[in-house]
């Protein structure tokens, strides 16, 4: 880990995250998902239609997120 990064605060780290993400997929070329990705998002799908798992808007989860940094 380089020293920039140690001296971060983790709500910047986190930000620092968000901006690559956002520039990583909006970027020129495609991006092709892993095969696994596909199957966990298959596994996923069927643990909410079972009700064994929730998910939340992504605005509200990057909120409660930051509060906990």
């Amino acid at each position: 880990m380089s020293v920039a990064l140690k001296k971060m605060s983790r709500a910047d780290k986190l930000r620092a995250k968000e901006e690559l993400w956002v520039d990583l997929t909006t970027g020129t070329g495609p991006y092709a998902s892993p095969s696994w990705h596909f199957d966990e998002l298959a596994k996923t799908e069927e643990a909410i239609e079972a009700g064994q798992m929730k998910f939340q808007d992504w605005d509200k989860a990057k909120q409660s997120i930051r509060r906990m940094c």
